[in-house]
C-alpha cells in the first residue's frame, strides 16, 4: 500500500486551508487507493462507507436510467470528490447511506480513501458552523420543492376541478331536465288510461295493448341509429300516417314514435286492437309509453356519468389509499383522461392502445396521476386542441413503459434540451409555469427510479416514462436528506471548475 504524506494532499482545494495537525489526521486516518482503466472504483445502490478525493487520473459517473446504464460526468481534475459526501449530514441519525451513482476508473486512477464514519464526526467536530448550514440548505431544498411541486398541484387542481365542475354539470342538469319531463310524461299516460277506459275499449283488449306497451318497450331499448335523412323520412311516413288516421299534432308525435324504433307497420298492428274511438288516445298512449321509457334511459345515463365522474376522481386523487401502494397504471390513466375530458373536448380524438398483461407496479399513484395529466395537458395544448391523442403502454424488461403521444407541431430541436429545465415554458405568458416537466421528471426519476424520455417530429411527438416493475418505497426523513447529498441535483462528483 502506498504511504500517504501531508504534500499529498496539501495541494488539493478541499484541503489547502487546514493546519498541520489537521492533515497529519487526514493522513492518519486515510490511504491512498488505485484502479486499474476501466475498473470499477463503487457501485449505485451499495452501502456508502467510503468518502474519495482524486488524486490522479479519471473517473466517469453514471447512473441507473430506465434499466440502463447512463454516464452522467466525468472528470480527471485533481481534487474531485466522490462516494458517500452524506456522512456529515445528521450522522447517527440517517439509516443504511448508499452510494448514488456508479463510478469507474476511466484511465489507471489514484484516489485518497477516508471512511465515512470517520470523515462524518471529524467534518461535524472540525467545521459545526458549516454542517448546520449545509443541514439547512439541503433541508431547505426538499422545503422547497416540496412547496413547489403543491403548488404546481394546487394549479392543476384548480383546472382540473373547473373542468369536473363543467363536466358534472352537464349530466346532472340532463338528469334535473328528464326527472321533470317523465313526470309530466307519467301523468298523461295515467290520463289517456282513463280516456282509452271511456272509449268503450273491450276488456279482453287491454292486455293485448299491455303487451303492445311491453313491446314498444323493448323496441326503444333496440332503435336503430338512424342517419339524419333516413330519420326524416321516417317521421314524414309516420305524420303521414298519423294525419290520415285523424290523430291531430302528428308532427310534433311523430319525431318521439320514430326515436322509440315505431314505425307505420309497428302502429297498424296496434291500433287494429283499438275501435276507432279509442285509436288517437291508444296511440298517444304509446307515445307516451316510448318516451317515459326515453327519459328514463336518459336518467340512467346521467346519473352513471356523474358516479363515473365522482370515481374517476376518486381514483386520480387516491384520496382514501395509501400514498405509496401496488397499482394498476391502466386505472391512473383512464382516470386521468376521464377528469382532462373537458379540457380534451370534441376535437381531440383519444386513441387508447393498451398492454393488458402488464403487472400491477408499486408507485406514489397519485404523484403518477400528476405525470400523467402534465404530459396530457402539454399534448393538449401542442395540438391547439384538435389532433389525436395516444396512450400506450407495453413492458420493457423489467419495465413498464407508459407513452403519451400527439400530432402537434412538435418540439423544436433548439428547445428540446431544455423541456425538463425548472421554469422553462414554450407557452405564452400566463398559460403555463413552465414546472410541469420539471415535476414529472422529478416524480419519475427521482421517487421511482425510472426515466422519462422523448421524441420529436412534426405530426409526432412522444414522451415516454419507464417505471420498475419492482422497486422499494423511497427514503424519508433524515435519509431523504442524506439522499439529495448523495444522489440528487447536486454533483456525486464534486469538482471547483
Amino acid at each position: 500500500m502506498e504511504n500517504l504524506t501531508a504534500d499529498d494532499l496539501r495541494d488539493l482545494f478541499l484541503f489547502e486551508h487546514l493546519d498541520e495537525d489537521r492533515l497529519a489526521w487526514l493522513v492518519e486516518h486515510g490511504q491512498v487507493e488505485t484502479r486499474v482503466a476501466g475498473s470499477r472504483v463503487l457501485s449505485e445502490g451499495e452501502e456508502a462507507t467510503c468518502f474519495f478525493v482524486l488524486l490522479d487520473g479519471e473517473v466517469a459517473l453514471s447512473r441507473t436510467v430506465g434499466g440502463e446504464r447512463v454516464e452522467v460526468i466525468r472528470s480527471s481534475h485533481r481534487g474531485s470528490y466522490f462516494g458517500a459526501t452524506q456522512s456529515f449530514v445528521s450522522a447517527g441519525g440517517v439509516a443504511t447511506r448508499l452510494y448514488g451513482a456508479t463510478v469507474d476508473a476511466v484511465v489507471d486512477t489514484r484516489m485518497y480513501q477516508l471512511p465515512a464514519d470517520e470523515f462524518g464526526a471529524i467534518f461535524r467536530e472540525w467545521f459545526p458552523m458549516a454542517v448546520h448550514l449545509l443541514e439547512g440548505l439541503f433541508l431547505g431544498m426538499q422545503n422547497t420543492n416540496r412547496v413547489v411541486a403543491q403548488r404546481e398541484r394546487l394549479l392543476a387542481l384548480g383546472s382540473l376541478s373547473a373542468g369536473l365542475t363543467h363536466e358534472l354539470n352537464n349530466p346532472a342538469a340532463a338528469a334535473v331536465r328528464a326527472t321533470a319531463a317523465l313526470r309530466e310524461r307519467v301523468a298523461g299516460m295515467r290520463h289517456k288510461l282513463a280516456m282509452l277506459a271511456k272509449g268503450k275499449l273491450d276488456p279482453a283488449v287491454l292486455p293485448a295493448l299491455v303487451r303492445l306497451q311491453e313491446e314498444a318497450v323493448e323496441r326503444v331499448a333496440k332503435a336503430p341509429r338512424l342517419s339524419p335523412m333516413e330519420t326524416a323520412d321516417r317521421e314524414d311516413e309516420v305524420s303521414d300516417w298519423l294525419d290520415a288516421r285523424g290523430i291531430e299534432g302528428g308532427w310534433d308525435l311523430a319525431p318521439r314514435l320514430v326515436a322509440g324504433g315505431l314505425d307505420v307497420e309497428w302502429l297498424e298492428k296496434a291500433v287494429g286492437l283499438c275501435p276507432q274511438t279509442a285509436s288517437e288516445p291508444a296511440v298517444r298512449w304509446l307515445g307516451y309509453t316510448v318516451e317515459t321509457e326515453s327519459l328514463m334511459n336518459e336518467i340512467e345515463d346521467a346519473t352513471t356519468r356523474v358516479s363515473t365522474l365522482v370515481g374517476a376522481a376518486k381514483q386520480y386523487s387516491q384520496m382514501d389509499r395509501a400514498p405509496f401502494q401496488v397499482v394498476d397504471v391502466h386505472e391512473l390513466l383512464d382516470s386521468t383522461l376521464v377528469m382532462l375530458g373537458g379540457k380534451l373536448g370534441d376535437g381531440v380524438e383519444v386513441v387508447r392502445e393498451y398492454d393488458r398483461s402488464l403487472p400491477a407496479l408499486p408507485a406514489y399513484a397519485a404523484e403518477l396521476n400528476q405525470v400523467w395529466t402534465n404530459l396530457v395537458d402539454n399534448a393538449v395544448a401542442a395540438m391547439g386542441g384538435r389532433g389525436t391523442l395516444t396512450v400506450r403502454t407495453w413492458r420493457d424488461g423489467d419495465c413498464a413503459v407508459v407513452e403519451v403521444g400527439d400530432t402537434g407541431a412538435g418540439i423544436a430541436p433548439e428547445v428540446k434540451s431544455r423541456i425538463f429545465e425548472p421554469f422553462f415554458t414554450t407557452k405564452a405568458v400566463g398559460e403555463g409555469t413552465g414546472l410541469g416537466l420539471d415535476i414529472s421528471w422529478r416524480i419519475v426519476v427521482k421517487k421511482h427510479h425510472g426515466d422519462i424520455r422523448v421524441e420529436s417530429r412534426p405530426g409526432d411527438t412522444r414522451f415516454s416514462v419507464w417505471l420498475p416493475l419492482t422497486v422499494e418505497a423511497p427514503r424519508e426523513g433524515l435519509a431523504a436528506v442524506a439522499d439529495l447529498l448523495d444522489g440528487a441535483d447536486p454533483a456525486v462528483l464534486g469538482d471547483p471548475a
